[in-house]
């Protein structure tokens, strides 16, 4: 249902996208993470033919997006990141212009229009002008008009930015019930659990290119599997925990706050490892815990990757974060080495 091919775009000297390609089938979620500037909403506008690449071609729902861009934009529905709503319109009359710019007559316009007011919460203020809204509800209202028709395919480009917990979760199952549906959905997000709960698909994006693509499950097995966490009693004695579990053979990785020692590890197995060397070297423990790798591991991960090589070639390139900079899970500030 998308099919990009070498995706290049240039501004003028810089280069926002530089030989992206992949593919997505019919009723499959792909996501694309990166931080600002990464190229994500550069690559939703030339697949929505709102703007044409400067090299490579695409198709969507099997038409070229520069030489056949009408058909294109008859298949999909699109969000992008900010609303774009008739502020001199009501709510409900937002909607009922979509769905009869698609072709609705006049009752099925309105009730359609009626059955989104519902989904997204905004029956109450159906009568209301949008530009009285607040802009948690203006988003709502942009979201639902790309729902009012029937899109093979769907781009949601930060879709969730600015919404309330109740109306994430309200947006995802909406998607989920498009996707059930046999809808295609490419999802730019700065949400990791919005990653984890929607995507089929991830593709993480840096200075232009892909430099992850994946399931979620295999952009974590990248990171080696489990982890565990153990609390030691005295802080102080972290490197003798650390020397007890080198000679058992495993990994740890310490300097965590609080005197936390982390052990990578592939089996579960291993936990009972770690208790052991911690117990015959004397190292007492207040806590432990075996923890599966999140997308947020990976995406920080990725990230500390991309800037070390930048680092490398001598490029400068911004650590990406989810909000503000990029963070390790305990709230330290994510340094590239």
């Amino acid at each position: 249902m998308i099919e990009a091919m070498e995706i290049s775009r240039s501004f003028g000297s810089t280069q926002a996208l530089g030989g992206v390609s992949f593919r997505i089938g019919k009723g499959e979620v792909l996501c694309l993470l990166g931080h600002n500037g990464a190229g994500k909403s550069t690559l939703v506008s030339i697949l929505a033919t709102a703007l044409p690449p400067t090299s490579g071609t695409a198709r969507v729902a099997g038409y070229d997006v520069v030489r056949e861009a009408r058909e294109v934009r008859r298949r999909i529905g699109l969000t992008g990141q900010f609303a774009a709503v008739d502020e001199g319109l009501n709510g409900r009359d937002n909607l009922v212009l979509v769905a009869r710019l698609l072709g609705a007559d006049r009752a099925g316009a309105r009730r359609r229009a009626d059955e989104l007011l519902e989904a997204f919460s905004l029956t109450a203020a159906a009568g209301r002008p949008a530009g009285t809204y607040s802009g948690g509800m203006r988003r709502r209202l942009d979201l639902a008009s790309s729902f009012v028709g029937d899109p093979q395919v769907l781009f949601l480009d930060e879709p969730t930015t600015g919404l309330d917990p109740v109306s994430r979760g309200a947006l995802w199952d909406l998607v989920r019930a498009r996707v059930a549906e046999g809808t295609t959905v490419l999802l730019t997000t700065q949400y990791l659990e919005e990653a984890e709960q929607l995507a089929d698909r991830v593709i993480v994006l840096g200075q232009g290119r892909t430099i992850a693509d994946g399931t979620v499950a295999e952009l974590k097995a990248r990171l080696g599997g489990s982890c565990v966490r153990a609390q030691l009693i005295d802080p102080a004695h972290a490197d003798a925990a650390a020397g007890a579990l080198r000679r058992a053979g495993l990994e740890p990785r310490t300097g965590e706050p609080d005197g936390t020692v982390l052990v990578p590890v592939r089996a579960s197995a291993a936990l009972a490892r770690v208790v052991r060397a911690l117990d015959e070297a004397g190292v007492g423990i207040t806590e432990i815990s075996l923890t599966e790798p999140t997308l947020d591991d990976v995406y920080l991960a990725l990230a500390e990757q991309t800037a070390s090589d930048a680092a490398v070639s001598g490029a400068v390139v911004p650590l990406p974060g989810v909000h503000g900079p990029a963070r390790h899970r305990d709230g330290r500030e994510a340094v590239a080495p």
